[in-house]
């Protein structure tokens, strides 16, 4: 049985400490590997103000994504990414000063056994581990596994998710909750998921560690409003439809500039 009494590691202590200060918290995605100089994103993240980075592993069947971030992970894997070349990208980089967190999907994670991935990970700097086709009654092998090798797992919470198995999530989540604002997969919308606000209060019940909410946060309006309900929003396909159309590294600092702002307003 896991030991649900772990101290917080560094993620969440990262992230309790700028959300007591008043602070919404701040997460852009980057698919590894998308272009040649992708690490480039990871130091434009930092500079305008993410409080903390995930990184996704691509993956050829990414059940949970939309047309974006397949899109983009179909692009990273035609380049020869992997997931040992982009670990090996990240050891390369000097501390950003936020914390880098991985997602992939639970494959990836079997091909080379959870001990092993999870130390590969640690080794490469990395502190926090999403894996959203792992169902929570399943994960119990793979926390305590990640927790030895100084890797926090974190959770993903739905607005279908019910009420006894939200306590456990709350529970059981490292770092933080990955509250997924509406039901479907990632993706720009054209508003926040009218059900975004239920299932944070929801998950709020049960713990006090932070709550990102994620999926369809594209504008710095959405991410305002994200903000009054959660501690912090996750951007994934807004930031990676700019990378596809050619944006660099200085645009898309500038775009999470006015998520920041729009954040730091709320």
């Amino acid at each position: 049985m896991t030991n649900l009494t772990l101290t917080p590691g560094p993620v969440e202590r990262h992230l309790r400490a700028r959300r007591d200060t008043g602070r919404g918290l701040l997460m852009p995605y980057v698919t590894g590997g998308i272009t040649p100089g992708w690490t480039d994103y990871l130091r434009a993240f930092a500079a305008a103000g993410a409080d903390a980075i995930e990184v996704g592993l691509p993956f050829s069947d990414p059940t949970l994504d939309g047309v974006t971030i397949q899109q983009a992970s179909d692009t990273a894997l035609a380049r020869g990414a992997s997931t040992r070349r982009i670990l090996a990208d990240l050891s390369g980089l000097p501390d950003l000063g936020v914390p880098l967190v991985v997602s992939t999907y639970y494959n990836l994670v079997l091909h080379d056994g959870g001990e092993a991935f999870c130390a590969a990970l640690r080794r490469a700097g990395v502190t926090g581990l999403i894996v959203p086709d792992l169902p929570m009654h399943e994960a119990d092998e793979l926390t305590d596994v990640a927790a030895a090798a100084g890797i926090e797992l974190v959770l993903l919470a739905s607005p279908a998710t019910p009420e006894p198995r939200l306590a456990e999530i709350s529970r059981r989540s490292r770092g933080f909750v990955y509250a997924v604002s509406l039901m479907g997969t990632t993706g720009e919308r054209a508003a926040l998921g009218a059900s975004a606000a239920e299932l944070t209060t929801r998950i709020r019940r049960g713990t006090d560690r932070p709550v990102l909410l994620g999926f369809g946060i594209s504008t710095p309006d959405q991410a305002r409003e994200a903000g009054r309900h959660a501690d912090g929003v996750v951007v994934g396909a807004a930031v990676m439809r700019r990378v596809l159309d050619g944006a660099g590294p200085d645009d898309l600092r500038a775009f999470l500039a006015t998520l920041r702002q729009a954040l730091d307003q709320e």
